[in-house]
Parts: structure tokens; sequence; C-alpha cells
């Protein structure tokens, strides 16, 4: 009796494998993710026979000759920061972000950019035509001879192609619209995409083209798949924004070749993205004079210091149980500053609604910041404006004392160049810093001292 073909039932989630299927995955706790798929044969990648053919001779470490380092400007260069300075050969990117918010719009830009520069470049396209594509490049006005694009969503089809054009640069949207005809799975399954990934990273490593790959993400805000496909990758990019503000960030959680937690601002327009070069204009210019509740800090994103705003709300609460609603800030984080104030500061918020909000949709996560959302609530609690050019930068802790932060002397330059005349700061920090004219430092050891000398 013939012995019927072993199946798997995998997480679309997770990745998790288990031989029965179960309601609810045990790694993550998702319910109804688990999909039939059938395993790979085992000997397809030619290591099934224990063939000696295609054994690997390692070498010495120190006998390994490197060229210098080449990297491809995009021209763009709000997206060659968030790469570490262009694009390295070989590499392997990941682009995430939420649909519609413009990670093929970008990439289409960025190809346009490298043909332009004699640079030949295939966009590969499983979710739309290539009418379709025209149609979205001749929007953006970039339609050049150099960019090739096709439509497939078979990966063999797909690395034949590129073996024979030898692009430059090869984009493909999206990974998730990959299929392998070694893998039984439906397209989109997490068998396909690991697989898809895999084989596009071996190409890359092997013929040198460097790849980009846009993926979807989920509910959750995670891109659709195995972790390990972010693993994989040599840089993982998140385009982030809401769809109902015109800035755009690039953020990139990963990179192998530059620095991480980079960020690019962009600004969508009719026209596709433009550049913003100078964030921390763009994010004050619509800030309200003598506001209470309103201050300004400094964060550090990657190697870039970028002003943002803080606004604070306190209202009496209109129900029993008190609201506590952040917008761009760690919930927790603030909850905890409110509780050092109310116990150190003597400020009684137990019966007050809290509401806390970065404008311009920025996300901030430092404890830098910590000062200037205590300012930004005191100011608000006290119905009295922080004074004018004045902005705070510090970390606070339980007992209520300022504790210094790092790259002092880069914020400090930038929020002298915004027009800033004071600035509450650690006073272990001002060690560090050298003198700066225009620009008045105010130390300081406590929280105490903070209220005495805005209030």
């Amino acid at each position: 009796m013939k012995k019927s073909a072993r199946v798997i039932y995998c997480c679309q989630e997770c990745g998790h494998q288990t031989p029965k299927w179960m309601g609810r995955c045990p790694e993550c706790g998702g319910w109804d993710t688990l999909i039939e798929e059938k395993p790979a044969p085992s000997d397809r990648s030619g290591r099934g026979g224990g063939s000696l053919s295609a054994q690997v001779t390692p070498v010495p470490i120190d006998s390994v000759e490197l060229d210098e380092e080449y990297r491809i400007l995009t021209g763009i260069r709000e997206f060659d920061r968030v790469l570490g300075g262009g694009i390295i050969d070989g590499s392997l990117v990941l682009i995430g972000g939420d649909p519609g918010i413009g990670k093929s719009t970008l990439m289409l830009q960025v190809l346009n950019s490298l043909s332009k520069r004699n640079q030949k470049v295939l966009y590969v396209s499983g979710e739309e035509s290539i009418r379709q594509l025209k149609m979205r490049s001749q929007r953006l006005n970039a339609v050049s001879a150099n960019m090739l694009v096709a439509c497939e969503i078979n990966i063999e089809s797909i690395l034949t192609t590129v073996d024979h054009v030898k692009p430059d640069v090869l984009v493909i949207d999206s990974i998730q619209t990959m299929f392998s005809p070694d893998v039984t799975s439906a397209p989109g399954s997490v068998s396909q995409v690991r697989e898809a990934t895999m084989k596009l990273m071996v190409m890359a490593k092997q013929t040198g083209v460097p790849a980009f790959l846009i993926g979807h993400v989920t509910k959750e805000g995670a891109i659709a798949g195995p972790r390990l496909m972010e693993h994989m990758v040599d840089t993982v990019l998140y385009f982030e924004g809401d769809q109902n503000h015109v800035f755009r960030i690039l953020r990139a959680v990963k990179n192998r070749f530059g620095s991480t937690n980079e960020i690019g601002v962009f600004e969508m327009k009719e026209a596709g993205l433009a550049e913003v070069p100078n964030p921390s204009a763009v994010f004050l210019a619509e800030r309200a004079e003598n506001a209470a509740g309103s201050v300004v800090t400094a964060c550090m994103e990657g190697t870039r210091p970028i002003l943002v705003e803080l606004q604070a709300l306190i209202s009496s609460a209109g129900f029993g149980t008190p609201r506590r609603t952040v917008l761009g800030l760690d919930h927790n984080r603030v909850s905890l500053l409110v509780a050092v104030m109310e116990k150190k500061l003597g400020l009684n918020m137990a019966g007050h609604d809290i509401f806390m909000n970065v404008a311009g949709g920025v996300k901030v996560s430092e404890p830098a910041v910590d000062l200037g959302i205590a300012s930004a609530v005191a100011s608000s609690f006290l119905d009295r404006p922080i004074p004018e050019k004045m902005m705070l930068l510090g970390e606070v802790g339980l007992a209520g004392e300022v504790r210094g932060i790092s790259q002092l002397e880069q914020r400090i330059s930038e929020v002298r160049k915004m027009g800033f005349t004071r600035c509450i700061v650690p006073k272990s920090s001002l060690k560090a810093v050298s003198k700066m004219e225009g620009i008045e430092l105010i130390g300081i050891n406590q929280l105490a001292e903070m209220m005495d000398l805005l209030f």
C-alpha cells in the first residue's frame, strides 16, 4: 500500500510549522492562521545525496582582499542617507509600509533617477500590468529608456531575465506575489515568501546586482511573512506616515552597511514624493506662539538631530476614570513621568484627562525628551506657556533627578540654527559641550529646578 504524502501546517503570521492542524498557533497565538502545505523535497538543493562536489573551501580571513567600498548614488539624498550613503553592490533591501503609503512611487522615482545616471534598472511587478506601470510613470515624470519593466510572478523566470538583461539594480514589487514552482503552496504563503527571498538573496550575492524587495505589512504593522525574511536581507526600511498627512518618513530599522534608525523625510505631492532637506523647519512651521502645553525638544534620528513640537492638553475628567491618550510617544513613559510629577512636584493630576501628541506625525521613543514631556504637561496643567525661544532636553529618573543624555552638542547646534536662545539641559552633560555663541545653556539636576525656571 502506497504511503500518503506527508503534509505540514504552517502559520501564515510567524512561520511556525506543526504536523497537525490547530485552531490557534502555539507560537504567536494567531487564530485560524495554520494552512496546509506540502514540504519541499529535501534534495532539491543538491545536499540530500551528500555529494562532495559542492564542498566550499574556507580561506583565512586575513588573506581576503577588499576593494574600496563602492556605493551607487541614487541622486535622492534622503534615500541615500537612509541606506548609509548609497546602494551597495549585491545588497538585498526590504521596504515595508502600509498600502498606499508610497512604496512603489518611491522606488519608481529612485529607478528613474538611476536611469538618468546611465544605470540600467529593472522593475518587476507582480501586481500591475506594463500599461499600468507606464501610466504611473508618466504621472511621476519617470520615463526613461534605461528603465526596463516586466510583469511576472514566477521567480525562476525573473532570475532567468536578470541573467539575460544584467541590470544594475533590480526591484521586486511585491515579494508576497512571487511564486516558486518548487513549492506547492499558494503565492503569499510563508513557504513561498521564504523561498523567493532565499533565491533572490543568492542571486544578489553571486552576481552583485542589488535588489529591492517591496513587502506588504500585516494589521499589526509588521512585514507580512516570517521574521526570517528580515534576518535574510541586508537592510530593512519602513515607510511610515498617515495617508491623511503629506509627510512620509523612511526609517532604517536594520542596516548592515550603515547606521540604524536613520530616517529620510519626504513630502507627498501630486507629482510624487519630494525631499524635505530641513525637517525641523517643517515640523515647527505651524507652531502657535505663547500656547500653553507646547514645547520644543530635539530628538536624534540616527546621525541627524530633529526638532519636534510636543503638545499636551490637561483637562478635568468628565467621567470617573481619567483618560490617557498619547500619540507619537511611549504611553508607558508618559504615565511614568506624570507619576513622578505628582509625587515630586505635588501636581495633583489624578482627576484630569491627559492628551499628548507629537506634531507632524513623528514618533519619538528616546528618553532624552523626558524633560520636554514634563514641561509640556506642567505648562498645560498650570495654563502658563513656556517662555519664548526656550527649549528643553534631558532624561528624568524616578527620583525626579535630571540625567545626562548623549550627543548633546549636535542637538544644541540644531537648536541654535532654528533661532532658539535658551536651552535647559542636564548639568552633568554640560562638561562635554563646548561654549557656543548665541545660545544660553542652563544646567539643572532636579525636576523642581525646571519648574522654578519656567513658571
